[in-house]
């Protein structure tokens, strides 16, 4: 490890091939880079120190050099023991930003590095997951005060901030970038979809044509999977608890059943719900030799791996891919059950990550703007800004769309005219 004041990083030789993936990410990101540019003159974040908590990958780096062109201290740590990717990580660090993140970190190592970031005292956080966020409401209250408010990137840290807010725990504004349609619309189906299933065959190399392959959860990222899993030939299985959701599958032409009867009959599963356990033992027990499972949720609580471990022995069979014997079948889990698709391979493209943190740059914009206006809520962008991120997006591809007449204006805007 390569240690000072202000990083801590697993190896400063690889800064270089760091920044050589961040200059390809920018590459594919210009909707990000309009924005910066935009930044550059304006300076929103001038005197302000923004925190971050998100995965560390040359996509988050093009976000990171975006917030310090307009004028923020930026700290940032991983938001997943197993998603930092090493050579961006050095890169932040030669560049001057603090940063505190390696790939298969330590517990102790994740809790202590959130700390680092909240010793900078950022007046603005991002986070991914909640646990920035949840750390500072619960182990340092008096930091509070300082807040302007947060960000968050993710449906499972949505759900706790939701739930924070519930109980009134919650003491600050905080944007659900989520739930920007260019954030789960994009990200969650498109990004989620590729991303796992490229994370499924670094690890393991196997043939998804003919598998039975079941994704627990239709949300967003279940329908992006579903749909990318069909199209590599798998007879797809959809396992839900949600009534509509499930018969959204359903009409979608998936096959559709609880998780104990698809238990005998899957060959991968992935699981994408922001739920804990579930895939429980008493699944596992069910399962056949030979199956795969992968999770593609924010936390690794969705694959009960802890009472898995109680009755078998992790054996390492290839990077990220571990096999467990369980009543005498063998059971292969892939990253640690963390996020398969950052643990084994390199999260969503450059192109997806783009509009995602579009709205994350403006949603800190936003919160500046309107400093000591909003309620300590769970909050939305306005719709207006979702359209802005839209139409950088389809500049940026070339893309040219058409524009309504001031008579379609005015048509859409009035009741007077009908059959």
């Amino acid at each position: 490890m390569d240690t000072t004041t202000n990083y801590e990083v697993k190896d400063m030789k690889l800064a270089k091939q760091g920044s050589l993936n961040i200059e390809l990410a920018e590459n594919n990101m210009q909707a990000l880079l309009q924005i910066r540019k935009r930044f550059e003159k304006e300076l929103p974040f001038k005197g302000l120190t923004i925190g971050l908590a998100l995965h560390v990958t040359k996509e988050t780096a093009v976000l990171v050099r975006t917030l310090k062109a307009g004028g923020a201290t930026v700290a940032i740590t991983g938001c997943n023991p197993l998603s930092t990717q090493d050579d961006v990580a050095a890169a932040l660090a030669a560049e001057g930003i603090k940063v505190w993140a390696y790939k298969g970190e330590t517990k102790e190592d994740y809790y202590k590095y959130l700390t680092h970031v909240i010793s900078q005292k950022p007046h603005i956080t991002i986070d991914d997951g909640c646990d920035l966020v949840s750390e500072i409401h619960t182990k340092h209250k008096e930091l509070i005060p300082h807040l302007i408010g947060g960000c968050e990137e993710t449906t499972t840290g949505v759900i706790r901030l939701k739930a924070m807010e519930k109980d009134k725990a919650l003491h600050c504004p905080i944007i659900a970038v989520n739930d920007n349609k260019t954030k789960h619309l994009l990200d969650n189906i498109i990004g989620t979809g590729q991303s796992t299933l490229d994370g499924i065959l670094r690890a393991t190399n196997t043939l998804i044509a003919g598998k039975n392959f079941v994704v627990a959860g239709y949300g967003s990222c279940g329908k992006g999977l579903t749909s990318r899993a069909r199209g590599l030939g798998a007879n797809v299985i959809v396992t839900e608890v949600d009534n509509f959701a499930a018969l959204q599958a359903v009409y979608d032409g998936f096959r559709v059943m609880p998780m104990a009867e698809a238990a005998k009959i899957g060959d991968i599963f992935v699981t994408v719900t922001g739920n804990k356990n579930v895939i429980d033992l008493h699944h596992m027990k069910e399962m056949k030799s030979g199956t795969i499972l992968a999770n593609s949720g924010h936390f690794d609580a969705e694959i009960n791996v802890a009472e898995l471990k109680k009755h078998a022995s992790p054996r390492q069979m290839r990077p990220f891919m571990e096999e467990y014997i369980l009543d005498g079948k063998k059971i292969f889990i892939l990253a640690e059950a963390r996020l398969v698709n950052l643990g084994s391979a390199e999260g969503h493209p450059s192109e997806v990550m783009a509009t995602s943190f579009c709205g994350q740059a403006l949603a800190c914009e936003f919160l500046v703007k309107n400093k000591g206006k909003m309620k300590n809520e769970v909050i939305t962008l306005p719709a207006e800004i979702d359209d802005r991120i839209a139409r950088l997006q389809l500049q940026a591809l070339t893309i040219r769309i058409d524009t309504l007449t001031e008579e379609q204006k005015k048509y859409l805007g009035s009741w007077q005219e009908g059959t």
